[in-house]
Order: structure tokens, then C-alpha cells, then sequence
């Protein structure tokens, strides 16, 4: 019997897509023994935004969130998105940065490591793959992913050669993320046959989103091709910036004759358990019902979920949603002038900031933010297609280029572990505080100083009750 495996997203990605990612660990703790027995290929958990949220939105170390999650799934794969060699945060590290990483995140817990490029240059990659096979254990999966696309310059060669390299760098699955929703039923079927023929027997695996309304039918067409695990979130957190469902796709393939392994008792108890927790981000607001909805207009746009929820929380903050519509026009311009990226993190929001910035300025590019800078110059890798040449101008002068610093930068090692442990102090008490302050030393600092005082201060009642 065929069987298509499931990877379950409500713990990372459907939440950063519908809420940007403000779900604490504290909300689905009690759900973790049944999410454990339902039987998914994995949980992605970690990764993505949910390493930088916890420290600046929900006053969780990311860390000890991973230990308890490894704690109560035994039974299960945890699958964390790694932006390689940008790790989680929004510039590249030095390689033993990005080695002692994966090392860390291994050591607690995660087994699946979906490694991607944002303009799938897969130079970026290679430290966290060797890295991933390096520490790996008998449950390590290193799974090479291609950002998904369309543009003038992606097409179904070029992703048919994306996956045979890959595999010859020695991944041992290939996932294809289509962010943004925008992949259709015939690409999805034409596309993974070319793929299924070019890589043979080697897992393959489809992440896309509700967003355009686009995503049952193209995981139907992705299962006919020969797709391997496919992307969902449970119902009540599926739809609209979302994954598409999980119990939905799993009577569908039921039907079809299509082992999954999932417990269906299993999954209907993990969506009850979560529909009054959306119900109370809705009430509150943290949930924005316009992330809940099919806008088929992001085919044109490319604007994956989670850079639609944060520009949605961006705006509100501003007061400026009023200007949504003309930012959500202004971003395939931007993205254009950038060489047709593919709108993934970090990527997804340097272009929808830049475009945000161009429409409440009033004029393109008056501000150019200091990440589209630096992508200018070539520090993020090479551009599917060329830089605008005004905009290459503007950043680097009359006769500028930009300069492969992969080769040049990336691959060498820095202080940046003496430089945390001094900057820290006794704040520090593990390599996963340095690490922490390595990717995000403002967020971290923060969290670190009310650790240290929150402790004190229960130190100083427990005196006081004794």
C-alpha cells in the first residue's frame, strides 16, 4: 500500500503564519502526550521565528522549550527550519558559529533539520549540512530545502537541477517550500514527476500554504506525482496564511487507499484541545481574522504567511494599516528591483519592510534599510537575476559591484563566542545562553537580566518565609 506521511505544523509554522508565532509553550503543554501517539512523520517545533519570539515576545528560553518538547515527544521526529548559514537570525555567521549550532540544537533535542537558502544558494548551506551529518544520531534527518517561486528566472529545469545537487551534496530529503501558497496544481504535478525521475527513491517532501486558496488541490496533484510527506496543520489553526488541514488530508488520502499512519482519534483530540486557544488569541486580537481568509491576490504578490501576519502586526502598530493594500502592491516592485528572490526569511521581510518604507516615505528608496544594503553588496549570496542597476548605483556608487563574500567572508572562524562569554558575564550559564546572545544579543541580554532578577527576588521571599 502507498503511504504519505504527515509533518505537523501548529507548534511552529501555523502559528508564526496566523499569529506570528506568539504561541508559549505553556498553551499546548497538556496536548503533548496525545500529539505524541498521533502518529506524524514529524512536529516541527523550533526553528524559523519561534527562537527569536520566545526571547523578545513570550520570555521563554528557546532552549529549555526544545528540552521540554524532547521531554514529553519521545515517540516523535522534532523538525526544526534552519535558514543556513543566516542560522535564525537576519545575517550570516561564522562557520564554527553555525557548526556549534547544530551541534547545540542535536544535543537537545532536534531530529529533522530542514536547512535552506533564501535565494537557494546552496554554498549557504554546506557548513549546516556537515555540521547536521557531523553530530548526527540515528534519528538525525538532514533535509535540503528549495524556497519556491515563480518569476522569469525559476523554472522547472532549474528546479529539477536545484534538487540532483542537493542530493549530491549529500541530503537525504528535499523539501520543497512553497511559502507563499503560490504553487499551483499543475506545476505541483509536473514538477515533482520531473523531480521524482531526476532523484529516484529519495524522499520528497511539499510545504505550502492556504493562502491562495491553491493548497488542497495542489497537495492532491503533489500525491498523484509521488510526493513522500507533505506539510499540515491541525483544522482549527489550518486556512488562510496556514497550512491546509490536517484531519481533512487525512480522510482524503484515506479514501484514496493512501496509508498515513495517523491516529485519527489522535488528531480530532489535538484540534479540540486547540480551538479554545484560537478562540482566545482571536478575542484578544493576537489573531487577525484577515490572516484567516483566501486572498488569491498573493499570486501576484508571492507573499508567504508569515511576512503577511507580520506586516498585518507591523501596520496595526503603526497605525498605518490603511496603507496595506499599497504596500502588498509595492512588493513585487521591490522584489524586482532585488532580482526576483524568493520571498522567504530573511528575505520575505527585508522586502516587505523596504516596500512598507517606500509607501509611507512616499518615495522609492529614499531609505534604503541597512539589509537591503548589505544584500546589495552581495552579502546574502548570488541573486537569481541581476540587481536593479539604479539601486545598485545608489548603494554602491557609480561603477560599483557587488562581492561574492560567501568565499570571502563566511568561511573562515571569528571571537564571536569570546566576545558573548565577556559581554554576558554571569548571565551566562551554558553555551546555549552564548549561543542565544551570538544570534540575537539585544533579545537575549533582556531575558538574560530578568532571569537573573526574577531568581533573585524568589530567593529573597524564600529568606523572608523562613
Amino acid at each position: 500500500m502507498r503511504k504519505v506521511q504527515f509533518t505537523e505544523t501548529i507548534l511552529r509554522d501555523a502559528n508564526q503564519s496566523l499569529m506570528a508565532t506568539r504561541l508559549p509553550y505553556a498553551d499546548y503543554a497538556e496536548i503533548l502526550p496525545v500529539m505524541d501517539q498521533a502518529g506524524y512523520y514529524s512536529i516541527e517545533c523550533w526553528g524559523g521565528a519561534t527562537f527569536d519570539s520566545c526571547l523578545r515576545y513570550l520570555n521563554e528560553d528557546p532552549w529549555e522549550r526544545l528540552r521540554n518538547l524532547r521531554k514529553n515527544l519521545p515517540n516523535n521526529k522534532l523538525q526544526m527550519l534552519l535558514r543556513g548559514q543566516n542560522l535564525l537570525g537576519y545575517k550570516h555567521y561564522h562557520d564554527d558559529v553555525v557548526e556549534k549550532f547544530i551541534q547545540l540544537s542535536i544535543q537537545n533535542g532536534i531530529d529533522v533539520i530542514r536547512i535552506f537558502d533564501a535565494l537557494n544558494d546552496f554554498r549557504n548551506c554546506e557548513t549546516a549540512l556537515n555540521a547536521t551529518l557531523k553530530y548526527a544520531t540515528p534519528n538525525t534527518v538532514a533535509s535540503g530545502c528549495i524556497s519556491y517561486t515563480q518569476s522569469p528566472v525559476h523554472t522547472v529545469d532549474k528546479y529539477i537541477q536545484m534538487c540532483k545537487e542537493l542530493k549530491a551534496m549529500g541530503f537525504q530529503t528535499i523539501c520543497l517550500k512553497d511559502m507563499a501558497g503560490t504553487m499551483t496544481p499543475y506545476e505541483a504535478e509536473h514538477l515533482i514527476k520531473g523531480i521524482k525521475d531526476a532523484v529516484g527513491d529519495m524522499p520528497l517532501v511539499l510545504h505550502t500554504h492556504s493562502t491562495t486558496g491553491m493548497a488542497y488541490m495542489t497537495l492532491i496533484k503533489a500525491v498523484e506525482a509521488g510526493i513522500d510527506v507533505i506539510d499540515t496543520a491541525t483544522s482549527c489553526f489550518s486556512g488562510g496564511t496556514s497550512q491546509p488541514a490536517t484531519e481533512t488530508m487525512f480522510y482524503t488520502l484515506q479514501q484514496y487507499g493512501i496509508e498515513t499512519g495517523l491516529d485519527e482519534d489522535k488528531i480530532n483530540a489535538v484540534n479540540d484541545y486547540f480551538k479554545p486557544i484560537k478562540q482566545k488569541y482571536l478575542d484578544n486580537g493576537q489573531m487577525n481574522p484577515k490572516s484567516l481568509g483566501t486572498d488569491a491576490q498573493a499570486l501576484v504578490y508571492k507573499v508567504p504567511g508569515g511576512m503577511l501576519s507580520n506586516m498585518i502586526a507591523n501596520l496595526t502598530d503603526m497605525k498605518a494599516m490603511d496603507k496595506f493594500e499599497a504596500a502588498l502592491t509595492e512588493i513585487p516592485q521591490v522584489r524586482a528591483d532585488m532580482g526576483y528572490p524568493p520571498l522567504v526569511t530573511p528575505l520575505s521581510q527585508m522586502v516587505g519592510n523596504q516596500a512598507v518604507t517606500n509607501v509611507l516615505v512616499g518615495q522609492r528608496y529614499k531609505q534604503i534599510s541597512k539589509e537591503i544594503q548589505n544584500y546589495i553588496k552581495g552579502e546574502y549570496g548570488i541573486t537569481p537575476a541581476p540587481v536593479s542597476e539604479d539601486l545598485v548605483r545608489q548603494v554602491l556608487g557609480e561603477g560599483g559591484k557587488p562581492v561574492d563574500c560567501r568565499i570571502e567572508d563566511q568561511k573562515r572562524t571569528g571571537a564571536d563566542f569570546d566576545i558573548a562569554a565577556e559581554a554576558l558575564g554571569d548571565l551566562a550559564r551554558s553555551e546555549e545562553d552564548i549561543m542565544s546572545y551570538i544570534c540575537f544579543p539585544n533579545q537575549t541580554l533582556a531575558y538574560l537580566k530578568a532571569r537573573k532578577a526574577q531568581e533573585e527576588n524568589e530567593a529573597v521571599y524564600t529568606i523572608e518565609e523562613m
